[in-house]
Order: C-alpha cells, then structure tokens, then sequence
C-alpha cells in the first residue's frame, strides 16, 4: 500500500459506529489500517459488529455509549485514553438523530433531544478529546454534519440547526486549534440510505421532491461519506495549512445553470473544509 494513503499506526474513535454511515467509516478507515475504537448505543449490534470486524481482521475494540449523557461521554475517552496510551489521531463525530415534524409540532423534548445527542455531543466529545489529538502531534476531526445545515432542505428544522451549528463549530475549532497541530473539516451529505432515513422514502411526494433536486437523481450510499471521510483524514496528515477558506460552492455551481436559485439543487455531499492560517 502506498504509505500516502495508509492509516497504519493511526487511532481513531468513530462514535455511532456499529451501524449506517458510521458502520461505513469504521470499515474504511479499518481497511488502511487504522486501529479505531468505536461507540454506540446499542450493544447488541456492536457485538455483532465486532464480531464480523474480528473476521476480517480489523483492529476495532467498542463501548457502549449514550453520547447525549456527559458521564458517559467522560467515561468515553477515558477509555480511549487508557487504550489507546493518552494519544488520539482521529475523532469522527458522527452521531446523529432526527424527528421529522412540521416546526409548529415540536415540543421541548425534542429540541433537547437534537442539540444533546447531534450538537452537544461533537461540542463535549471534541472538547475532551483535544489533550489526546494535540498529544498525537497531528490530530484530526471529522464532523458529520449534512447538507441541511448548509441550505434549506425538508428534514425537519431542530435537525438542520444542530447540523448548521456542528459546520460552524468546525469552522470554529479549525482555527482555534491550528496551532495544536489539530484540523477539523465537515462532512455534509445530502440523504444518504441507512436506517433511519429509509423510512422517509417511502412517502412518495417526499422522494419525487428529494431526488429532483438532486442532479444524481438518487440517494447516497454510507460508503460514499465513508471515502469522503477517509480523504479528510488523509488530507489533514499531509496538506500544508496556508489561508481559511470554505470548499462547499463547487458543489453547487456545477449545476448553477438549472437555475438562478440554487438552493434547491443538491448533489449527493459537500465537503466543508476548514484550514486556518
């Protein structure tokens, strides 16, 4: 394997790993070697998960973990701590929760229930995390995020605010944490078929309305995020940062001559990367 692309020796934790779009980055990231430990809320799949994992000999250890809880997210990363010897390479903030309801309906507990689980979590997870990326020497973060927090899109407005605040948030630390040797980007996928998006296609409108505005025509697979997720990481151990700037246009120019509006046009992910001078 060329080493420009090998993950060998690096340390990882993917939370919600055990299923959809992060079951996808555990399996890439594990492919070029990386050694990742992953958390999730249901035991019973992660068991399953490592099992299958342990077949195809990938280095995966697991946790169970209610990221939206604070102990747990403590007695997280003193896990990694502990496993992987105070030294993390890559956090991949990948949890995410939505409650599809017009804004009118939602009630208190919804709203505690998007910012606890989508946006506290990469807040706290990353904030612990940063003696261990700084003490890697070249650490690195990848939010999942989505296109709904980048333009307007029907899957509910708690989730696109959690999502547009986990972009700024990398844009954020991007910059504060520069000088710690530490870079996060922002993963922005458009739907993506996993379980708790596939629900949704079934109401026909939704998916007739959904693909027309993407120029694919189509939803996205777990394992196209995954290599995106894989190219931020590899991005983050070799390019050299120069000035802070923000990568999402392209996407949408591509397809500029559809339409004067261009918010309705989605293509199947945005990769917002964050570097700071």
């Amino acid at each position: 394997m060329d080493k420009r692309w090998s993950l060998q020796g690096m340390t990882a934790l993917v939370t919600g790993g055990a299923s959809g779009i992060g079951h996808a980055i555990v399996e890439e990231l594990a492919s070029f070697g990386a050694t990742i430990h992953v958390c999730d809320i249901s035991e019973t799949l992660l068991n399953q998960r490592l099992s299958e994992w342990e077949n195809k000999g990938f280095q995966v250890s697991g946790s169970i973990c209610d990221v939206s809880s604070r102990p747990e997210r403590e007695t997280l990363m003193l896990t990694v701590s502990k496993m992987f010897d105070g030294k993390l390479t890559i956090l991949v903030n990948n949890v995410g929760v939505v409650r599809l309801k017009p804004t009118t309906e939602y009630v208190a507990d919804d709203f505690s229930f998007h910012i606890s689980t989508n946006l506290e979590s990469a807040y706290y997870l990353s904030q612990l995390s940063h003696p261990l990326l700084k003490a890697s020497g070249f650490g690195s973060i990848v939010m999942n995020s989505s296109v709904g927090g980048v333009v307007s899109m029907e899957c509910g407005s708690l989730y696109c605010l959690t999502k547009g605040a986990m972009n700024q948030l990398a844009r954020s630390l991007a910059c504060e944490w520069a000088t710690d040797g530490i870079r996060i980007n922002s993963v922005a996928p458009n739907f993506i078929l996993n379980d708790m998006a596939e629900p949704h296609l079934e109401d026909a409108g939704y998916k007739k309305s959904l693909f027309s505005r993407t120029p694919l025509g189509r939803a996205g697979e777990p394992k196209e995020v995954a290599s995106l997720v894989a190219f931020c990481v590899y991005l983050q151990l070799h390019i050299l940062l120069v000035r802070p700037f923000v990568l999402m246009e392209v996407s949408l120019s591509m397809v500029s001559h559809i339409s004067d509006r261009l918010e309705p046009y989605l293509c199947v992910c945005f990769l917002i990367i964050c570097l700071c001078k």
